[in-house]
């Protein structure tokens, strides 16, 4: 035997053998599949839904309960004629899968799963209904029986605490009798056999006693909230109310006794809702007269707290404004005595009879107040607010008045330093001139002129204003702080002119030295003009010093250095 035919040989004993073994793995997967059609077929069986039937049956149904199992049964009875088809499929599919008929064997369990899928819903439904209504009416029984148990308590509860529903009990009574009608209604129902309906009756009669077993408690405390605490507030807050307008309590446009009224009448509506049994409705009055009542308690609360301080601070208050009047009149006497002499640039006297009003006005608002009170039409929350303003008020206008008089008290004091600057000025102007004019210079230079000038007649424009009839001393003050910074210029102009003079001479002498140079030479001729003819002392000396420095680095320097330190020592 060639190789090539024993590879094919060994290729066909393993083709054969991957056929045996799939097959076999067919067979079993397609016995399983059969093995769970015929569990399932024989559990739909087993639920002997005939027998329920006929249970069914003999409780002669009626109304809802027989359209129910009509139903129902027909859906069953309907499956159950495939009951056969199915088995018998089952058993081909067994039958073909013994004899290894794999495909004949799949299309039996494919078409007796497809059935049983369409079926199995049918007869779970089935068999639930059929399940509830045989229980339906046992269920029914014992919902009948507790809902009955409850309705007597409630009803027992009610009549025991009758006056404390009474607003509401009628309609109580009503939905009590509506509920006995549905007991009535639910019992004839389940005598009919109607067990689908009768239970439907039994759910609404429980809701509805669940809803009203919730209500009560509302309804009492409603009840005695509107009828008695409610009441007794409001009744308080009327004997308080008239009994503070005995003692002589203003409470301006409020009626009180109106308020009361109008949350009586909210009262009334409230608890007319709540015979209605209308809990949302009740909810909603009663937080308007809880809010009502706590905001009239809090009014009278706030004015009887409120006359012990009006009581305490009237005197005071009387006394401090009295007082403040004086001061205002007294401050606007002495600014105008002042304004006769000085300019008051600030508005001091306008601020200080403004200020002298607005005391006035308080005054006049605290002698209305006090009448309000002496007559009992003063609001007294309304007197302590407006009160507490007067007196931080006066408080500020008292400080912001002594402020306005120690201003002005400074202007005497202000003249007299401005007389003693201006003739120590004077004195300062004409002592720089004369040392200037003994230093034996040619001259003295225009621009130093034309600031002495500037000054003398700065002091003097100062000097005139400080004699006139009314002076303005801002004004003043400012010329002098200008006078004295001029004044200040004007001498070290004038040490300046001194110094530079001095060292012109010693450099001069210096650059005796260089006769023989000829830049030095012309700079001291252009020296000499300059200090002889034009007094210009500065650009003298610079012209002189350059020339020496350039002929002699760090010789100008030295003559500098010596003659300050000269000076120096002179004035230690």
């Amino acid at each position: 035997m060639s190789s090539t035919q024993s590879l094919l040989l060994i290729t066909l004993i393993i083709t054969i053998i991957v056929v045996v073994m799939a097959m076999l793995l067919i067979n079993r997967r397609q016995l399983r599949d059969i093995e769970e059609l015929d569990n399932e077929l024989g559990n739909m069986e087993d639920l002997h839904l005939e027998r329920a039937i006929g249970k069914l049956d003999q409780m002669e149904l009626a109304g809802e309960s027989l359209a129910t199992l009509n139903t129902w049964k027909k859906s069953y009875q309907k499956a159950a004629e495939l009951f056969p088809e199915i088995q018998r499929l089952i058993e081909d599919g067994a039958d073909e899968n013994a004899r290894y008929r794999l495909v004949k064997s799949h299309q039996s369990i494919k078409q007796a799963r497809e059935l049983v899928d369409s079926v199995s819903e049918d007869v779970k439904n089935s068999s639930d209904v059929f399940t509830q209504l045989l229980e339906s009416n046992r269920e029914n029984k014992v919902q009948y029986d507790e809902l009955m148990q409850s309705y007597r308590e409630i009803r027992k509860e009610i009549l025991a605490d009758s006056f404390d529903y009474s607003m509401a009990l009628e309609e109580i009574e009503n939905r009590l009798s509506a509920m006995e009608e549905d007991f009535a209604q639910a019992k004839n129902l389940s005598a009919q056999g109607d067990h689908v309906e009768a239970k439907r009756v039994l759910s609404k009669i429980r809701a509805d006693l669940t809803a009203l077993k919730t209500k009560l408690p509302e309804v009492k405390e409603d009840q005695h909230d509107l009828q008695t605490v409610f009441a007794d507030q409001l009744d308080e807050i009327a004997a308080g109310y008239k009994e503070m307008r005995d003692a002589k309590y203003g409470f301006g446009s409020l009626d009180v006794l109106l308020e009361i009224k109008q949350s009586n009448d909210q009262i009334d509506r409230s608890l007319a809702a709540l015979a209605q049994l209308d809990l949302e409705e009740t909810s909603k009055g009663m937080k308007k007269v809880e809010k009502e009542i706590k905001t009239l308690y809090g009014i009278l609360e706030k004015e009887y707290k409120a006359r012990p301080f009006v009581e305490k601070n009237q005197d005071k208050l009387q006394r401090l404004l009295t007082h403040q009047q004086t001061v205002s009149q007294q401050l606007i006497k002495k600014l105008r005595h002042i304004d006769e002499s000085y300019e008051l640039t600030h508005g001091e006297l306008d601020e200080s009879r403004e200020l002298e009003r607005e005391v006035h006005k308080m005054d006049s608002d605290y002698i209305r107040a006090s009448q309000r009170i002496a007559d009992g039409r003063a609001v007294y929350s309304e007197v302590q607010d407006d009160w507490i303003k007067i007196l931080g008020r006066l408080q500020e206008i008292g400080k912001r008045q002594q402020e306005l008089s120690e201003a002005v008290d400074g202007l005497y004091e202000a003249e007299e330093v401005a007389q003693r600057s201006i003739k120590e000025f004077k004195q300062q102007v004409s002592l720089v001139y004369r040392h200037l004019s003994r230093q034996n210079l040619p001259g003295i230079p225009e621009g130093f002129l034309q600031m002495y000038t500037l000054v003398i007649n700065e002091i003097s424009k100062t000097s005139g204003e400080l004699n006139q009839v009314r002076i303005n001393m801002e004004k003043i003050s400012e010329e002098l702080v200008q006078i004295s910074d001029d004044v200040d210029r004007l001498q070290r102009e004038a040490e300046d002119i001194i110094s530079s003079a001095n060292l012109f001479e010693l450099t001069m002498q210096y650059s005796n030295k260089f006769l023989d140079n000829e830049t030095v030479v012309r700079a001291r001729r252009n020296a000499m003009k300059l200090y002889d003819r034009d007094y210009n002392y500065k650009d003298a000396l610079d012209t002189i010093a350059t020339a020496v420095e350039r002929a002699e680095p760090g010789s100008y320097q030295r003559i500098e250095n010596s003659y300050y330190q000269e000076q120096k020592e002179l004035i230690d």
